[in-house]
Order: C-alpha cells, then sequence, then structure tokens
C-alpha cells in the first residue's frame, strides 16, 4: 500500500575467529537502492553477543515495494546472533 513507513533492525554480533570484524548493516528498497539514513557500522573492537547495531529510518513506498535488511562485515568474518537480530516496520502516513 502507498505510504510513509517506518523501518527498524537490531543487528547483534557474533564473533568467528576475530574481534577485528567491522559489522556493517543496511535497509535495501527494491533490491537495489539503499534506503538513505538507514546504513550503520561499528568500527569499535567488537565483543561477541554485546556489540550490536541499530537502524532506523522512515521511508515513502509505492504499492509493491520492497525493503530488506542487509548485514554484512569487512576487514574480518563474523556472525549475526540469529535469536537476537530483528527486522521490523508499520505504516505511519
Amino acid at each position: 500500500m502507498d505510504g510513509t513507513y517506518l523501518f527498524g533492525a537490531t543487528l547483534l554480533y557474533k564473533i568467528n575467529a576475530s574481534a577485528t570484524a567491522r559489522m556493517r548493516g543496511r535497509l535495501v528498497l527494491n533490491g537495489t537502492t539503499e534506503i538513505r539514513g538507514s546504513m550503520g557500522e561499528i568500527s569499535a573492537t567488537h565483543v561477541s553477543l554485546a556489540t550490536a547495531i541499530w537502524l532506523q529510518t522512515m521511508v515513502p513506498l509505492t504499492a509493491g515495494d520492497t525493503v530488506e535488511l542487509q548485514g554484512y562485515f569487512r576487514v574480518a568474518d563474523g556472525y549475526f546472533a540469529a535469536d537476537q537480530t530483528s527486522f521490523w516496520g508499520c505504516k505511519i502516513g
């Protein structure tokens, strides 16, 4: 449905082999376009099951648009704790 939507996400870091991982997250519109204001990164040393990113932004959508959460690592790899990672949205206008 056309309207303005509020989206948010939480990504929680879980160590693989090194705490030098640098966690990033963003929300993407229709699989290709980063939604303005939705990108975040933790650039300090990570602590397993304690370091988290919280993302939140509003975006106008047209019926049929999709929004997805993307998380990735640079420098070293890691995991996102599945039981502590969330993605939500609601229509506000």
